[in-house]
């Protein structure tokens, strides 16, 4: 997004800007504490991530600031180097760190992060957060806003605190929290659309301070204790403000450990972020795309200053980026104004935000959860199937019952197990076909075939039958690993001659060191066609058509055909089909090069030049079988039925077809191309006609349909669905109603 466009939306941004920080400042604090550093320095990181990364970001929507993922990783760190001023120069090196993967385009590794882990980890953060709201709506606020961790700081975990609620319940607090969830539902109700620009959540916030008021001068036990609101450190002048930023110390640039934790700290933030920035995407409601390296850069100036001042790492953090966009943020405006707000609070008045309720924080974020967290998505998920549901459920189980990065790291591993046992399930197919009389096995490589497929494959070539045939086609092939190269040259050099198997290899790349070579005869012979049936060869087209209308048709070596045919050709059987475009007879009946001789006339009918085609085909070229098609829709077939006359020669066609029209005597009304069934019928009668005229007209034909040389048939071709209907199939023997 242009900078220049930050200022377009500031209706919408100002108010959702005010959320974001209203709810960033109890989980900058919480952050810091969790993460075994001064409180000052969580505010410091989000008053970069609001001001400095908001700028820099392509991101319309991500909010940036302390991470609850780091927290963990922050606290050993700061355990290890002893002294906070170290850590902060292995901050400002991973920020380094960071800008060096953007400037290399490592933002290409979001592609590789699963929807299915995304999503997860949104539903998981959103479940989480009711989880963690809880204990605050009811006042029980050991566990600080932010450490989203299974096992909290305070010995206790997210379940257990949850049971100490009882007996630990704060009345002023859950009176408030109660109040503000109240309002927050309330304020999305139709008839409070007039009050909808101003945030629900400040009205929450608002509401909590004056309740807890309220309670101070009605002067009962209802006052909350200031371990119930908001705590950021307090300056009394600019001076001692200022004296709360802490700078790295430099002379510890050879220690070797500083560089272990920054280069740690710059690969899981940058992992974060770049789920983060993934998720937000997602929950755009305009469905925009954030750049991924420009968030790195972004991100690595962000820690790079974060570590020179005194503030610990940031991330785009998603919980506040939700918040964002459900406050109806349009543009990276909101996330400055978080930024700005953070500053000047914590400048000019700490003591007024130190008054907030964190009971009333907790509504807003406990309400946040639940929109993350809707039972709609995981209806959505479970329907995308078990691929996509189990990486999501076991993302969530994980992250729940552990914390966020590690919940991450199973989803992931789980959605490259799922992956791969794919991948090796799908690095073949296997079906029966059948080359003339030669039933063989075709075994079909995928585009990419890694040692993870080495298993599966050998499976299916050792239980190989013998004297089968094989065909194993590389043509859609781009890479075998050499691990699976030598399967297929040993099966090929040694299995496959003690077993028999006539092993075929086509559309092998030479890269790949296996020569090509095809055994079975992908044209017919003479033999072959010699000893075929006009039946066979109607079985053939049949088998072919069933073929082509499933889009199963044969991956055929044209390459090979042409050699196979460059001699002499032994076409099985002649066509007569439409001119129409959708109609080409090799198509239609899965046919290769030298397998049919194919006829093409408006309308399928026949002249003393088709006849004389015919007769080349059948009694000098060996053709057996005869196929009249006609299909469904024809213009030729409709032109008649309307008794089109425009042209010459045209004219001439259709007044041969109209023959067909008057002998059409089932419909007695609305005769016109617009009636269906009439021209349907018209089409059945004039392929019909089209068989009679050859046997009356072409003796030659004629004859050896009698003597049982080749037979005839007729079919109708649905331009719909891609199937042929015949209709008689006339051989010596008998003809079949079909």
């Amino acid at each position: 997004m242009n900078n220049n466009n930050m200022f377009r939306y500031l209706k919408n941004d100002i108010p959702s800007g005010l959320v974001v920080f209203l709810v960033a400042l109890p989980l900058c604090l919480g952050v810091a504490l969790a993460s075994g550093a001064p409180l000052f320095s969580g505010i410091i990181t989000g008053i970069v991530g609001g001001i400095i990364v908001s700028l820099l970001s392509g991101s319309a929507l991500s909010v940036s600031g302390p991470a609850a993922g780091l927290s963990a990783i922050v606290l050993q760190a700061i355990t290890d180097l002893k002294v906070f001023e170290v850590f902060l120069l292995a901050v400002f090196i991973s920020g380094l760190i960071q800008i060096a993967m953007g400037a290399l385009k490592f933002g290409f590794l979001s592609n590789y992060i699963p929807s299915s882990v995304i999503k997860g980890m949104l539903a998981s953060i959103g479940i989480v957060l009711i989880l963690k709201q809880i204990p605050h709506i009811f006042g029980y606020d050991h566990d600080t806003e932010g450490d989203f961790a299974f096992f909290e700081r305070d010995n206790e975990n997210t379940f257990s605190a949850i049971l100490n609620i009882f007996g630990n319940i704060d009345l002023g607090a859950t009176i408030i929290g109660f109040a503000s969830i109240g309002i927050l539902l309330l304020w999305d109700r139709p008839f409070m659309k007039k009050f909808s620009k101003i945030p629900a959540p400040l009205i929450v916030v608002i509401t909590g301070v004056l309740l807890n008021q309220l309670f101070g001068l009605v002067g009962n036990d209802l006052p909350l204790k200031s371990e119930h609101l908001v705590n950021i450190p307090v300056s009394d002048s600019i001076g001692s403000f200022l004296g709360q930023f802490r700078f790295p110390d430099f002379s510890a640039w050879n220690n070797p450990k500083v560089y272990v934790i920054a280069l740690t700290l710059s690969i899981v933030a940058s992992i974060e972020t770049l789920l983060s920035l993934e998720a937000s995407d997602k929950l755009d409601p305009e469905k925009r795309h954030s750049p991924t390296n420009r968030e790195l850069l972004a991100q690595g100036v962000g820690n790079t200053i974060s570590g020179l001042i005194g503030g610990i790492p940031l991330t785009s953090v998603i919980v506040r980026t939700s918040v964002n966009i459900n406050s109806g943020g349009k543009s990276k405006m909101s996330s400055f104004i978080h930024g700005l707000l953070l500053l000047s609070t914590a400048l000019f008045i700490p003591n007024i935000i130190n008054m907030i309720p964190l009971s009333a924080l907790g509504a807003i974020l406990l309400l946040t959860g639940y929109k993350l967290a809707k039972f709609s998505l995981f209806r959505s998920m479970y329907k995308s199937g078990k691929d996509q549901f189990i990486p999501f459920i076991v993302t969530i189980v994980t992250i729940l019952f552990t914390d966020l990065l590690i919940g991450i790291i199973v989803g992931l591993v789980v959605s490259l197990i799922i992956i791969l046992r794919d991948n090796m399930e799908d690095s073949h197919s296997f079906k029966k076909e059948k080359y003339y009389n030669d039933e063989t096995i075709k075994l079909k490589l995928s585009e990419h075939v890694s040692f993870l497929n080495k298993a599966s494959i050998l499976l299916t070539l050792d239980e190989l039958a013998e004297n089968s045939k094989i065909i194993i086609d590389a043509s859609n092939t781009s890479f075998i690993d050499y691990d699976v190269l030598e399967i297929l040259n040993e099966f090929r050099k040694n299995k496959a001659v003690d077993k028999n198997i006539q092993a075929s290899f086509i559309g092998f790349d030479t890269k790949f060191d296996i020569e090509n070579n095809f055994l079975l005869n992908l044209s017919p012979t003479k033999e072959i066609q010699e000893n075929l049936t006009p039946t066979q060869i109607f079985n053939l087209l049949k088998d072919g058509n069933n073929r082509f209308s499933k889009n199963e048709s044969m991956n055929r070596d044209f390459a090979t055909q042409i050699k196979e045919t460059s001699d002499a050709q032994y076409p099985i059987a002649t066509v007569l089909s439409c001119i129409d475009s959708r109609t080409s007879a090799e198509y239609i009946f899965d046919q290769g090069i030298g397998e049919i001789f194919s006829i093409r006339l408006a309308g399928n009918t026949a002249n003393e030049d088709i006849l004389g085609s015919m007769e080349y085909a059948c009694k000098v070229a060996g053709a057996k079988l005869i196929v009249v098609l006609g299909h469904k829709g024809c213009g030729a077939i409709k032109a008649a039925c309307d008794n089109v006359q425009i042209m010459k020669n045209l004219n001439i066609l259709v007044d041969k077809i109209k023959l067909s029209v008057d002998a059409e005597t089932e419909t007695q009304q609305d005769r016109n191309s617009n009636n269906k069934v009439f021209v349907d019928n018209v089409t059945n009668i004039n392929v019909n006609r089209t068989i009679t005229y050859i046997r009356k007209n072409s003796p030659v034909l004629n004859e050896m349909i009698d003597t049982g040389e080749i037979g005839i048939v007729g079919g109708i071709y649905d331009i719909s669905n891609g199937q042929v209907n015949f209709t008689e199939l006339y051989i010596k023997e008998y003809a079949v109603n079909l």
